[in-house]
């Protein structure tokens, strides 16, 4: 650990207000679930649920009322993140000559529908995924406008263009089913 690292954790075990160590019990199989909807491999998804509580830790901004809140706008951040890095690398794996090889555990969570829409959120620009994901976890419209900033009225207006990029990319990319 270096210095700063070393001064968070000083602050985090001497300040009372915020239990982390509830929230991460609370919250761990919900985050890792979160994630793993996203990159469908439950391994990832433990290290990516790691890594968000991780930050969670070394962000004390973001302890509080709205830590659960922070806790899965970056979930699905990373998860989010982690799609592009799997389309940068498949797009490399193209030119590799060797191809590129999947494990057992890749090819058994792989199924073609997923494979679709994992490929178009991450062509989605990162709010409309982002909103789109916090959605689909059965986030209220309420929970949505707070994590945003937003009037709760406008979640609906907002949520409808994402919808429609989405619909419009899968139809671009794969045509009408």
């Amino acid at each position: 650990m270096d210095a700063s690292e070393l001064t968070i954790v000083k602050n985090a075990t001497t300040t009372d207000a915020f239990d982390f160590e509830a929230v991460f019990k609370d919250d761990y199989r919900s985050v890792t679930r979160l994630i793993a909807r996203v990159v469908r491999d439950s391994g990832r998804a433990e290290e990516l649920a790691v890594e968000t509580f991780w930050r969670l830790w070394r962000t004390p901004s973001a302890h509080g009322e709205s830590a659960r809140g922070w806790l899965r706008r970056t979930a699905v951040r990373l998860a989010i993140d982690e799609l592009r890095r799997r389309a940068r690398r498949e797009r490399y794996e193209r030119f590799w000559p060797f191809g590129g090889v999947r494990t057992p555990d890749e090819l058994f969570l792989s199924s073609e529908e997923h494979g679709r829409v994992r490929t178009v959120l991450a062509a989605l620009p990162k709010r409309e995924a982002e909103l789109l994901l916090l959605r689909s976890d059965d986030a209220p419209y309420e929970e949505l406008a707070a994590l945003l900033s937003i009037n709760p009225a406008s979640v609906g207006t907002l949520l409808s263009r994402p919808r429609l990029a989405f619909r419009k990319e899968y139809v671009r990319r794969y045509g009408e089913e």
